[in-house]
């Protein structure tokens, strides 16, 4: 397998030995090693109830993870030029995946997001969201100009995502659906899609959402009840109060490590959706905003490898980049807008922290590729560059059009 990998250098066989961006991949790593603990600890009191004991989803937390770091190890070795001539096939790949879901799938809560695989349920909305990306990154290189000059370089990708969209709508998945469309945009905006063509779709985006919205009675109730959750606190607003509490019981520094009281079948979802509530009740404030920081961080230092990968003229990494960074933070904003009661309740996991196999390995691929992406761009250029005012300057003009 070695002499198979020997063509292709990787940050992972390099001449300077193992070469990878640390303050990324420290970060990720602290996060990862954070929701092992936060998973176990907030799972520990229904697994012992229900499941062979308390350790039950921290063990499979740490399976997923380790499987997670696995295929990340060996996602540094594809090129990303590699990833580039796959993008149609990915694409299509993530149809057939959504498509199976609906097929085949395996309902969980009333939704129907998983295929079955033997001792573990792949959630196919995870994996369609970075192939979408990857498919996107090469049209906005291939269409470059189109893109920025006319509608119809603007469209015809718009024109792929909605029955994608629709997919996941399906399921149904709104919340998947929002942080793919909202990743895609930003992509398109990103990559030189003018502001009143961008403005005028994103107002119909808005308006699209409204109208969904409005057709599902359990989403009109979701969005009227967390504007006060109190009012209905034993009914919709029920997940959202246990929440609140859970925050409010953690004050400044927290009840401590494995002393949450509203993991004890007060909150539902306690180590999927709402891990960052109990950790803020267990780790206090400091706990919650030092967790954000370290989240907003690693979101930052994907975009700046995006930023760099446009600098060394590598534009389909650049938009790679930008595209998964735009997918952490979509999920990061969601989860812990709901958590604290500022966005309606919507079960979409938080990134490298909620308990989840997919969402976990997705996770460890993402944070490879962009290794693999800071790596190909600092060994064409022998260093970091910066951007300079040239440059913004011709940025502003591409999207002043």
């Amino acid at each position: 397998m070695m002499t198979f990998l020997r063509p292709s250098p990787s940050p992972l066989l390099s001449p300077r030995g193992v070469d990878l961006d640390v303050p990324l991949l420290l970060g990720c790593l602290v996060l990862l090693g954070l929701g092992l603990v936060m998973v176990t600890s907030a799972s520990s009191e229904v697994a012992a109830a229900q499941l062979s004991g308390p350790l039950h989803y921290g063990i499979r937390q740490g399976s997923f993870l380790l499987i997670g770091l696995v295929a990340g190890a060996v996602v540094l070795m594809v090129p990303v030029a590699t990833w580039k001539r796959l993008g149609w096939l990915l694409l299509a790949a993530a149809f057939v995946l959504l498509l199976l879901v609906l097929l085949v799938g395996r309902e969980i809560n009333g939704s129907i997001r998983w295929i079955h695989l033997g001792p573990l349920n792949l959630q196919a909305s995870e994996l369609a969201k970075v192939f979408v990306v990857v498919y996107l990154a090469g049209y906005l290189v291939r269409r470059q100009e189109e893109v920025r000059e006319s509608w119809r370089g603007f469209l015809k990708p718009i024109a792929v995502l909605i029955p994608m969209a629709v997919l996941l709508l399906l399921e149904p998945d709104f919340g998947a659906t929002v942080v793919l469309l909202g990743a895609a945009a930003g992509m398109l905006f990103l990559g030189g899609v003018g502001l009143v063509r961008f403005g005028l779709s994103a107002g119909l985006a808005i308006g699209v959402v409204w109208l969904l919205v409005k057709t599902q009675p359990y989403r009109v109730a979701r969005l009227t009840t967390f504007t006060d959750p109190w009012s209905d606190q034993f009914g919709a607003g029920y997940q959202l109060t246990q929440a609140l509490i859970a925050f409010g019981r953690g004050e400044w520094f927290g009840v401590g490590l494995g002393n949450s009281i509203q993991k004890q079948f007060y909150l539902p979802e306690a180590h999927t959706d709402f891990v960052f509530a109990i950790l803020a009740e267990e780790l206090g404030m400091i706990g919650a905003l030092a967790t954000l920081a370290l989240l907003v961080f690693v979101c930052l230092r994907a975009l700046y490898i995006g930023l760099w990968a446009e600098q060394a003229k590598q534009h389909f990494a650049a938009y790679v980049a930008y595209g998964l960074a735009l997918l952490w933070i979509g999920q990061i904003l969601i989860n812990i807008g709901v958590n604290v009661g500022l966005l309606p309740t919507k079960g979409l996991t938080l990134p490298f922290l909620s308990y989840g196999g997919s969402s976990l390995m997705i996770c460890c691929v993402s944070l490879a590729m962009l290794l693999r992406i800071d790596w190909e761009r600092r060994q064409l250029l022998g260093g970091a560059t910066e951007f300079s005012e040239k440059d913004l300057a011709e940025e502003e003009v591409i999207h002043a059009r």
